[in-house]
C-alpha cells in the first residue's frame, strides 16, 4: 500500500479531526473584500498537541484581603515564552504549561506590581502561589510634561537574526498571528476619505482665492492644506512650500508638508523636514511621521522609539495603537501586551485595540484570553467585520471552547448574510462543535451555509474543500470528488484538495490518479513552507529587555 504523506493543510482542514501529524504554511487565496481591510489573510493550521504538563494557580488579593479581580496574571518562562490569564472574581488564577523554571508576574492598574520567582513548575504536580497586590496613589505631574500613563517596563534594543521566527509554540501559530499583525495594522479609523476627482465647491473657491493672490500665504496654505486633508499630497505639495517657504515657524504647514512628502514616496524629504521642525517644536505627530518613514525605509528599531516617543507626549489611541502593532508585528510580544493593556485601560470602548491585544495574547499562547478580547470587541463595534474575521480565522488554529466565538461567529453570519467569509466561518465553527451538539440539523445546517457560501464567492475554495470533507465523511465519494476538484479550480495553490482528491482515488481504486495528485500535494505543500519561511525571514525580531521591578516582601 502506498504510504500518503499529510500535506500543508488548508484552513477548513482543521475543521475535521485529523488522522495525521499536519503541517501547515501561510495561505494567500484567502482574500478580504472589505475597504479598509482589502488585503490576503494568508492562514495556516496544524494539529499539534498542546504539551502543558504543569500546572500553576493561586489567587491575588490586596493588602486588605479583598479579591482582586481582571489583574493580568503573566508566567513567563526561562527561554521567554509568556503565557498570560485574568483572574476572575474572586481573584483566582490558573495557568497551564509545560514542567520547567518560570517567574509570575501579576498587574493592575492602581495597583503596584507583584513578582514571584524563579520557580520550578513539575510535572502532575500543581503549584499554588498567592500574591497580594499594594494599592498606589496616582502621582502627579507637572503642568505640561510630556508623560506616558505608566513608564513602560522594557526597552527595544535592537533586531534579532533574521531566521529567528519566535512567537508561541510552533510556526502555525507564529506565523498566523504574524499575517494577523499584517491585518489589525492596516486598521486606520482616522484613515481619509478616498480623494475626488472633480473639485468640489470648497476647492474651487479655494482656487479662485489663489488666483487673486497667487503668492499669497494664506491662498496657498489654504488651498495646500485643503488637498492634504482630500488625499492629494501631489497636488497639496506645491502650494504647501510656498507657504512653508514664507512661514516656516509654522508646525501646522510643516508637518502638511512632510506628510505629503512622505505619501508620495520622498522619504528623504520627509525625514528632513520633520527632524528640523522636531528641534524646534518636539511634538508627537512629528515623531509618529518619523516612525512610519523609518518603517518605509525599514529600520523597525528607530520606528519604534518614535512610535514610543509619540505615544509618551500624547497617549493618544492612536499612538498607542500603532505603538503597539509595531513591537507586535516584529514579534516582541511582551512590550505589545503592556502596551495594548495599558491602552485598553484608557480607551476601553477601542474595539481595534482589544483586537490588538486578542492578537498578541494569541500568539503569546493564550488562545481562550485572546477570544474574550476579540470578542468584546465586536460586541463594541457589532457591524464591523474586523473582530469576526479575526475570530474565524484565529478559531481555524485554534478550537477551543470560547463559548464567545460561536456566538459572534453566528451573529456575523445573520449581520452579513450576504458574506461569503461569514457563512464559511460559522460552517467551521459548528463543525468543530458537532460532537457537543445533540442536534440532528447540524450537518444539514454545516451543509447549507458552505453552500450559500459558495453561491456568494464561487472561487471561495476553503468551501469547497470544507464541502467535500463533509461528502467523504459521508462516504459519498462522487460528490467529494467534485468538490475536491472545484476547490482546486478555484484555487490552484492549495496543496490540501490535491491530497483528499488522492485519498478518495485510493480509496476508489484509481490508483495512478492518486499517486498524480499525491505528487501535485506534495510539490506545492514545499513551495508554500517555502514561500511561508521567506515571508517570516522578511521582518526582523525585535530583541528587547524587561525591566521588572523587584519582587515585594513575602
Amino acid at each position: 500500500m502506498t504510504s500518503i504523506k499529510r500535506p500543508l493543510l488548508a484552513p477548513s482542514a482543521r475543521f475535521l479531526p485529523m488522522t495525521h501529524a499536519g503541517r501547515t504554511s501561510l495561505q494567500h487565496a484567502l482574500v478580504l473584500t472589505v475597504a479598509f481591510l482589502a488585503m490576503l489573510l494568508p492562514t495556516l493550521v496544524e494539529s499539534q498537541s498542546s504539551g502543558v504538563n504543569a500546572i500553576l494557580q493561586g489567587s491575588v488579593r490586596d493588602v486588605a484581603g479583598n479579591p482582586v479581580g481582571d489583574a493580568t496574571a503573566s508566567l513567563q518562562s526561562s527561554a521567554g515564552e509568556t503565557r498570560t490569564v485574568l483572574t476572575d472574581a474572586k481573584g483566582r488564577y490558573q495557568c497551564s504549561a509545560t514542567a520547567g523554571a518560570y517567574t509570575l508576574r501579576v498587574t493592575k492598574a492602581g495597583f503596584s506590581e507583584a513578582t514571584l520567582g524563579p520557580f520550578e513548575l513539575r510535572e502532575g504536580t500543581p503549584k499554588t502561589l498567592d500574591l497580594t497586590l499594594k494599592k498606589v496613589s496616582p502621582t502627579p505631574t507637572s503642568s505640561g510634561a510630556p508623560q506616558f500613563y505608566d513608564e513602560p517596563q522594557f526597552t527595544v534594543a535592537g533586531v534579532a537574526d533574521i531566521a529567528n521566527h519566535g512567537g508561541h509554540g510552533s510556526d502555525t501559530v507564529s506565523r498566523t498571528a504574524q499575517s494577523l499583525a499584517k491585518d489589525i495594522a492596516t486598521l486606520d479609523q482616522n484613515a481619509p476619505t478616498d480623494a475626488i476627482a472633480a473639485p468640489n465647491p470648497n476647492e474651487a473657491s479655494l482656487r479662485e482665492k489663489l488666483a487673486r493672490d497667487p503668492k499669497g500665504f494664506q491662498a496657498n496654505a489654504q488651498l495646500g492644506l485643503h488637498l492634504a486633508r482630500e488625499g492629494k499630497s501631489s497636488e497639496a505639495i506645491p502650494y504647501l512650500e510656498k507657504a512653508h517657504q514664507s512661514h516656516p515657524e509654522d508646525t501646522r504647514l510643516a508637518f502638511a508638508l512632510a506628510q505629503a512628502y512622505a505619501d508620495t514616496g520622498r522619504l528623504a524629504s520627509a525625514r528632513h523636514l520633520a527632524n528640523a521642525t522636531l528641534a524646534a517644536h518636539d511634538e508627537a505627530d512629528l515623531h509618529h511621521l518619523l516612525a512610519d518613514v523609518d518603517e518605509k525605509q525599514r529600520d523597525p528599531v528607530t520606528a519604534v522609539h518614535e512610535y514610543q516617543r509619540a505615544a509618551e507626549l500624547e497617549p493618544s489611541e492612536p499612538n498607542l495603537f500603532d505603538w503597539g502593532t509595531e513591537l507586535l508585528t516584529h514579534r516582541a510580544l511582551e512590550p505589545a501586551l503592556q502596551v495594548f493593556t495599558k491602552g485598553n485601560r484608557l480607551f476601553p470602548q477601542s474595539a481595534r485595540l482589544l483586537v490588538g491585544l486578542g492578537v498578541t495574547e494569541y500568539a503569546a499562547g493564550s488562545p481562550e484570553l485572546a477570544a474574550k478580547h476579540v470578542c468584546a470587541a465586536s460586541d463594541i463595534e457589532p457591524a464591523s467585520l474586523v473582530p469576526y474575521l479575526v475570530l474565524g480565522k484565529m478559531q481555524v488554529v485554534e478550537t477551543g471552547p470560547s463559548p464567545c466565538v460561536t456566538d459572534k461567529l453566528e451573529r456575523f453570519a445573520r449581520l452579513h448574510p450576504d458574506n461569503a467569509l461569514a457563512n464559511y466561518y460559522y460552517a467551521g465553527r459548528l463543525w468543530t462543535q458537532r460532537k457537543e451538539s445533540d442536534s440532528p440539523d447540524t450537518d444539514s445546517q454545516i451543509e447549507a451555509l458552505l453552500n450559500k457560501a459558495i453561491r456568494l464567492d464561487p472561487h471561495l475554495a476553503l468551501a469547497h474543500l470544507q464541502l467535500g470533507m463533509l461528502w467523504e465523511e459521508r462516504k459519498d465519494d462522487s460528490r467529494a470528488i467534485t468538490a475536491y476538484q472545484s476547490a482546486i479550480g478555484a484555487d490552484s495553490r492549495l496543496p490540501e484538495p490535491h491530497y483528499r482528491l488522492a485519498q478518495v482515488y485510493r480509496r476508489t481504486g484509481q490508483t495512478a490518479k492518486a499517486q498524480e495528485e499525491l505528487a501535485l500535494s506534495e510539490q506545492l505543500s514545499q513551495k508554500t513552507t517555502q514561500q511561508a519561511e521567506q515571508e517570516a525571514r522578511e521582518i526582523p525580531q525585535f530583541v528587547y529587555t524587561l525591566r521588572h521591578p523587584a519582587p515585594p516582601p513575602q
